[in-house]
């Protein structure tokens, strides 16, 4: 039997350093089916502006889903991810991302937990992610 984990508002979660390689780039892109040229073909993406390649926001929404769970136990089940992108993850820099319990319900059973995720360009991704604690 596992134990229930216990949730506060203001729980801050450890900090979670990704580095923004294009391997990571490119298999994002090619996983979640998104074959935009911007995410894997640098001299395409230069020719449109970007100075490189760059992460699509399902790879974000991916690695911020399991910067939650990985925290938060196997007791939880992501119900609501709400990002919006910012600075873009080029390759060679790193996103640290972090998070702090926003809210919980009466019954304890649905947490929020606001997120935030930085490079050296400034905020990669901001939102919430809500889950419920499984039973």
């Amino acid at each position: 039997m596992l134990v229930q984990p216990e949730f506060s508002v203001g729980d801050e979660i450890p900090a979670l350093t990704i580095p923004i390689t294009r391997t990571l780039i490119v298999a994002g892109a090619i996983a979640s089916r998104d074959y935009q040229d911007v995410h894997h073909d640098a001299e395409l993406a230069k020719a449109k502006g970007s100075k490189d390649i760059f992460m699509n926001i399902l790879t974000t929404n991916g690695l911020v889903g399991r910067f939650v769970t990985d925290w938060a136990g196997p007791h939880v089940r992501l119900t609501e991810i709400s990002i919006r992108l910012g600075a873009p993850n080029y390759p060679g820099d790193t996103m640290v991302l972090s998070g702090v319990v926003s809210q919980i319900s009466q019954d304890g059973e649905q947490v929020k937990v606001d997120i935030t995720g930085t490079n050296t360009l400034g905020n990669h991704v901001t939102g919430t992610v809500s889950f419920s604690i499984r039973k």
